[in-house]
């Protein structure tokens, strides 16, 4: 077994994509560290801090590719963070200019405009596969909107519903994420540059000139004061991927409860092989229901430890900063893989209607037992309707016969309604309330308006 699923060459495509983990391996967060210095370099020279000429040659010269990754490992080892090592490696590659590297600058400065550089990126590719899955859910409510199927409610029969309204409610806390993931960006894509203490001292008077400016080079937020030991904005971030992931852990459990060969009402994507057992040929698991559920777990871990990061002493920390460096990353990764799998998942999900409608008979009406009080309420009174049903249902329950049979042989029904209208009211059917309707609204639901 491997240190980490997210490296393992055998497990990490199941709970990541390559795509998220190409924005925090080691020679994407160099190169961020190397951009970020050059951006420096490139401000002050506009500002005349440091020479034009000296600036210029930082940014023609300064590779990231070029460093050499074993040194850079052994300095970092010794010294405790990347930075110094790998100054050290670009001011060789500058030549003289290299004198003029990190001017002002501290390693977390660096290391936080890298990381929320980093976090701009995975920010990017989950909105977009929140609107893929956005534009899945749709379909399937549009499509199942009049479906009916049995709602449940302690994991018993409750009242119909339709498998559109099901897929409604999953969609509309896609949307949500959507609403919030462009509501927290402005607040975690926020730069970060202080010097030492934060004081941005070793600047002097042009100390926010060069802060303010850094910021607009590299699209990103400027913020009042540094944010040295105020984590909430990426802190806040893997917060969302945690809601992300729960609500996509909510999606994969109903889809696991489904799967159930007492249930078997929907199925993940039929691919040969996918869920087979060593052992027990008949066997078709929910492996991308399992996945999600085991990413929202450790995302949900991660959440607490960004909490834990959140208490730090005075300008500039003792070690909770360390917690961000696998919480961040980890978090982003799991996330992409639980959307990849959600999207495979529910763009193939195989839906049995016939299934469905008859689990909902399987009661044998017992689940419109409220449908058929209230039907009957201005014909008996509420209290005698409710009364009349509940004996009627008990009798249905141990003798297993239909409602609608028991209640056309009470007396006191059949004075009152017709066999036609028993029939109608013991229909599952005839009783989805305003679900067809929930599913219009939540389609038409956008940024928090119907």
């Amino acid at each position: 077994m491997p240190v980490s699923l997210l490296d393992s060459a055998l497990f990490r495509d199941m709970f990541g994509t390559g795509a998220m983990r190409s924005v925090f391996d080691d020679q994407a967060t160099l190169a961020r560290y190397v951009e970020v210095e050059v951006a420096l370099a490139r401000v002050q020279a506009r500002l005349g801090i440091i020479p034009h000429e000296a600036a210029r040659q930082i940014e023609q010269l300064a590779d990231a590719r070029k460093l050499d990754m074993e040194r850079i490992k052994h300095d970092t080892e010794n010294v405790g963070y990347p930075i110094l090592p790998l100054v050290h490696q670009i001011s060789d590659m500058c030549g003289e200019a290299g004198g003029y590297l990190h001017w002002g600058a501290t390693t977390q400065d660096i290391m936080d405009m890298a990381t929320v550089l980093q976090v701009r990126q995975a920010l990017a590719l989950v909105d977009a596969d929140l609107a893929e899955l956005d534009s899945i859910l749709d379909q399937m409510a549009a499509q199942y909107r009049d479906t009916p199927m049995a709602g449940r409610t302690h994991l018993q029969h409750a009242l119909p519903v339709t498998f559109g309204y099901k897929a409604a409610v999953w969609l509309l806390m896609v949307r949500r994420h959507r609403e919030r993931l462009a509501q927290l960006r402005p607040r975690v894509e926020v730069g970060q540059f202080g010097g030492a203490a934060g004081t941005l001292a070793s600047l002097g008077e042009q100390g926010l000139a060069v802060h303010q400016a850094l910021m607009e080079d590299l699209g990103l937020e400027s913020s009042p004061v540094t944010w040295h030991v105020a984590r909430d904005g990426l802190a806040e971030a893997v917060q969302f991927l945690g809601l992300v992931t729960g609500s996509l852990g909510k999606i994969a459990y109903d889809i696991m409860l489904m799967m159930t060969n007492e249930l078997g009402e929907a199925f993940e994507p039929f691919v040969k092989g996918r869920g087979a057992s060593s052992t027990m040929p008949q066997k078709r698991n929910p492996i991308s229901c399992e996945l999600i559920t085991y990413s929202a777990r450790a995302v949900r871990q991660h959440c607490g430890l960004m909490l834990d990061a959140l208490i730090q002493d005075f300008e500039r920390a003792t070690g909770p900063w360390h917690l961000e460096w696998s919480a961040i990353p980890e978090s982003f990764i799991l996330t992409a893989g639980a959307l990849n799998q959600a999207k495979f998942m529910l763009a193939g999900l195989e839906v049995d209607t016939a299934r469905m409608a008859h689990n909902l008979d399987m009661s044998g009406g017992l689940i419109v037992a409220e449908a058929v009080m209230m039907g009957m309420a201005p014909h008996l009174g509420r209290q005698v309707a409710h009364d009349v049903v509940y004996d009627a249902c008990r009798v249905a329950a141990q003798e297993r016969r239909l409602l609608a049979a028991v209640l056309k042989e009470n007396a006191t029904v059949s004075a009152k309604l017709t066999v036609q209208q028993i029939e109608s009211l013991c229909d599952p059917a005839n009783y989805l309330g305003s679900a067809p309707r929930m599913v219009d609204r939540t389609r038409a639901w956008n940024n928090g308006s119907a």
